[in-house]
């Protein structure tokens, strides 16, 4: 049967099942240019020479922003929107390093321990008052857990042992443990001192926008702060509004009637309805969709059990079917664009067999199978699809699951903090950037495991190459971990996703960055 042809009767299914929902570097591919089909369509803003509805700009995203504190922000999505408001010592680039921003400049000692920084002159906060050496202190004192009983709102934190001043224009850090990676964490968001829980109200950071409003399942509202630090480098745009909006076609509809000129994380399977009147740009989510499995409940806690049901599913065939086979297969936590330490060989160490599943699954005791829950956040499209993909594949070798669409709120809630799931499909992505933060959820004391992966060796080996000031010794412990995540199958890993980003063809700027952001500041209209 054709792939086409099989795609298409299980989507039918599929739609059968469920409503209509949402799914949630190398460099992007070139924007497919807009076809003739609008051509009797009013005059574009470039042909006009009118900016529409004041230089602003309305972006469609499937995810609520549950929690606007930016140093607590657990998902991918709200952080996305939240780095055009926040800023912290440094800030994200396009290529995957960091670059200066609240403060101009760092040193590092030789010893790895000791981070000292120099605040820069000018940044205010967007109440206009100036960013002090006193609301670093607080905002990084607060990521170390000084306001949550000693517990680090950013896990990085716990390694930190000091932070002073000596003096208006430079902060030092000192570690307990030297590391080379503690930098990437210091994107977390500097805010004024004593904001504590109140900062979702006032929302006051030093990005290139400032916040307006938020309506909870319904939009947030920022705007170019004129006050910003780098007058090269401000936002193009007088005014965004992110509207939430968590059904597929209601997005698609939303870019066609104009009433969005972006929308992200378009399901690639839709390139075709908008290729013609939108300007569409291809690139991989820099994040990993996995099948991830409860280690901590029977039968996941079985590694024969886990290694079977990798053998059971066809990876290539859930990336033909969810991305049109535009996704890269990973394999591990690891995702393509930390080209340092991806290893795309791990993708090849369990084909689909079946036979081979099975021959596991007798050998754990399950020869017969079993059933199961496969939770799944329903304003994901991906997921969803991917997890039906999955429950048709693991039938073969007598594996029942069923599958149990959830709010995102729900997921969050009941999933990533509650742990109270057997299986999930979902996607992690990298909170600062690092290799050490798609690995460190893995370690046994990881509060971000929710996995629940418990492994001696694996705790080894991430321990001494957190600690390592050799970038080469670090990089082969890194790779090393990833091959004994693989070996005990600790999560069913699919792919790095491919995704569109479609804008109103009047726009220009977007810019993919090798991490989860969105830079609003660079986009305006030609």
């Amino acid at each position: 049967m054709p792939k086409f042809v099989k795609r298409a009767l299980l989507l039918l299914v599929v739609l059968a099942m469920l409503p209509a929902s949402l799914y949630g570097c190398t460099g992007g591919t070139e924007p497919t240019p807009p076809g003739e089909s609008n051509s009797g369509s009013q005059p574009s803003a470039a042909q006009s020479g009118e900016l529409p509805n004041g230089n602003s700009v309305t972006v469609g995203i499937a995810q609520d922003l549950s929690n606007l504190d930016p140093q607590l922000a657990a998902t991918a999505g709200i952080r996305e929107v939240l780095f055009n408001i926040f800023e912290g010592l440094v800030k994200a680039s396009p290529d995957g390093s960091v670059i200066p921003a609240v403060a101009s400049d760092y040193e590092l000692s030789a010893d790895g321990k000791t981070y000292t920084f120099t605040l820069r002159e000018g940044v205010t906060f967007h109440d206009g008052k100036p960013v002090t050496a006193e609301d670093v202190i607080y905002s990084l004192e607060r990521c170390a857990g000084s306001e949550n009983e000693g517990t680090p709102l950013i896990s990085a934190f716990s390694n930190v042992s000091k932070i002073e001043a000596p003096d208006e224009t430079h902060v030092v850090i000192e570690l307990a443990q030297p590391s080379l990676e503690f930098l990437y964490s210091l994107t977390a968001a500097i805010i004024p001192k004593d904001s504590g829980p109140a900062i979702t109200d006032t929302m006051i950071g030093t990005g290139p926008f400032r916040f307006v409003s938020y309506a909870p399942q319904d939009s947030l509202v920022m705007e170019k702060y004129d006050g910003y630090w780098n007058q090269e480098k401000a936002a193009k745009l007088d005014k965004v509004t992110f509207k939430i909006i968590t059904d597929t076609n209601a997005l698609v509809v939303g870019l066609k009637g104009g009433t969005l000129d972006l929308v992200l994380h378009l399901p690639n399977t839709l390139e075709n309805e908008v290729k013609d009147d939108f300007t569409v740009l291809q690139d991989t989510m820099k994040l990993v969709q996995a099948l991830y499995l409860n280690n901590a409940v029977e039968p996941f806690n079985n590694e024969l059990v886990r290694q079977a049901m990798y053998y059971a599913i066809d990876v290539p065939a859930i990336i033909d079917f969810v991305c049109d086979g535009a996704g890269v297969a990973t394999g591990t936590s690891m995702y393509p664009a930390q080209s340092r330490y991806f290893l795309p060989e791990l993708a090849e160490k369990y084909p689909h067999d079946v036979e081979k599943a099975k021959e596991l699954l007798a050998q754990a005791g399950y020869p017969d199978g079993f059933s199961m829950t496969i939770t799944a956040p329903s304003n994901y499209t991906q997921h969803m699809d991917a997890a039906q993909v999955i429950i048709e594949q693991l039938k073969a070798v007598g594996i029942t699951a069923e599958l149990i669409p959830v709010e995102w709120q729900t997921w969050v809630d009941d999933v990533y903090r509650g742990r109270n799931y057997q299986s999930t499909v979902c996607a992690i992505a990298a909170d600062d950037m690092t290799a050490r933060e798609m690995l460190v959820r893995y370690m046994s004391d990881n509060r971000k495991n929710f996995i629940a992966f418990q492994d001696e060796e694996f705790d080894q080996v991430l321990t001494q190459a957190l600690a390592s000031l050799d970038e080469e010794e670090q990089t082969a412990l890194y790779k090393r971990a990833e091959e004994i995540l693989n070996e005990k199958a600790a999560s069913l890993w699919i792919q790095d996703m491919c995704e569109l980003a479609v804008m109103n063809p009047d726009l220009e700027g977007f810019t993919f960055y090798c991490t989860y952001v969105l830079d609003m500041s660079t986009i305006g209209y030609k």
